[in-house]
C-alpha cells in the first residue's frame, strides 16, 4: 500500500512559490464563527504584507510558525 503524498506547502502571496515559514491566522467575524480560523501561509518576504492586509480591517488573530498550526486550521 502506498501513502498519498502530502502536497507541498507554498506561500499564499500571489505568484510566490516559496516555502512558507509563517502562518497568518485570521477570521472575518461577519462571515466566520468564533471557532473558525483561516490561514494564509507566508514566506519571510511576504509575512508582513499578508499580516498587514488582514490586520487593517481587524481580522488578524495571530502569526505563528508553520510548525505550530493545528490540524483544524483552515488554509484559505
Amino acid at each position: 500500500m502506498t501513502a498519498t503524498p502530502t502536497p507541498a506547502l507554498v506561500c499564499s502571496a500571489k505568484g510566490c512559490r516559496a516555502v512558507p515559514e509563517h502562518a497568518v491566522v485570521w477570521r472575518n467575524p461577519r462571515l466566520h464563527t468564533p471557532e473558525r480560523r483561516k490561514v494564509w501561509l507566508a514566506c519571510e518576504e511576504h509575512r508582513d504584507h499578508l499580516r498587514d492586509f488582514v490586520q487593517v480591517p481587524g481580522f488578524l488573530l495571530e502569526v505563528v510558525p508553520v510548525e505550530e498550526l493545528d490540524r483544524e486550521d483552515d488554509r484559505a
